[in-house]
């Protein structure tokens, strides 16, 4: 079961690359808050249930916590529908 929610979350990761134009290098020469990052990893776990420790990972995005954190923060400052 895990392994066909992350063979799931891989394909969308891939996908993206491939939309935005990106190679693998490409992760880890941009910064770890890169907002195109940050929104790809909002993405996944919507997608796949996969834990924010391997999306952080996966998009060399540094720790868990630092991806909570910018996550987070990306909410914060989206805006509202009530504004």
């Amino acid at each position: 079961m895990q392994q066909a929610v992350e063979v799931r979350a891989e394909r969308l990761v891939t996908g993206r690359l491939k939309a935005m134009g990106w190679t693998e290098k490409d992760f880890a020469a941009r910064r770890k808050g890169d907002p195109a990052k940050v929104k790809l990893a909002a993405e996944v776990p919507v997608g796949t249930a996969m834990p924010l420790a391997w999306i952080a990972e996966r998009l060399a995005m540094g720790s868990r916590g630092y991806l909570t954190w910018l996550l987070c923060r990306a909410r914060l400052h989206a805006p509202s529908p009530f504004r």
